[in-house]
C-alpha cells in the first residue's frame, strides 16, 4: 500500500478516536442514546429534552397530542429499563424511554445534532443533561 493511503487511513482513523472521545455511552443506556457535550442525544444524534411539568418517577408523559407533534417522544421501542434510564407508558399505550424519572422528547425546530433551539422553550423544556 502507498504510503498516501497509509498517512490518510491514520489521520481518518484519528478522527473517528476524536469524535468518539467526545461522545460516551450514559450508564446503563439503551443502545444509541448517548451523552455528548453536557447533554443527552438520541440515536440520530439530536438533543434530548425533559418537560418541567413531567413529575420524575410518575411514570407517566403529561406531553400529548398535538404538544407532542412539536416535541415527539423518544420512543423506548423494545428497550427496557436500565440503571438511570426508565420506561413510562403514555397515554396513547406507546412506551417512552426516560432518563431519571423524567420523559425524553426531541423538539422538532433542532434541524441537525449538537441543536439546543428548545432549551428554555416557555420556561418548561430542559436539555436533558447526564
Amino acid at each position: 500500500m502507498p504510503r498516501i493511503h497509509i498517512l490518510r487511513a491514520t489521520a481518518a482513523l484519528s478522527l473517528v478516536a476524536a469524535a468518539l472521545a467526545g461522545c460516551a455511552s450514559t450508564g446503563g443506556a439503551p443502545a444509541g442514546v448517548m451523552a455528548s457535550n453536557g447533554m443527552l442525544t438520541g440515536p440520530n444524534g439530536m438533543t434530548l429534552y425533559t418537560f418541567d411539568k413531567d413529575a420524575a418517577g410518575s411514570g407517566k408523559s403529561v406531553c400529548n397530542g398535538p404538544s407532542a407533534t412539536n416535541w415527539p417522544p423518544l420512543m423506548a421501542g423494545s428497550a427496557a429499563a436500565s440503571g438511570d434510564y426508565s420506561v413510562v407508558t403514555r397515554d396513547d399505550g406507546a412506551k417512552q424511554l426516560a432518563y431519571k424519572g423524567k420523559p425524553l422528547y426531541y423538539w422538532i425546530k433542532d434541524s441537525k445534532p449538537g441543536d439546543k433551539t428548545g432549551d428554555g422553550f416557555n420556561g418548561v423544556w430542559r436539555v436533558a443533561a447526564p
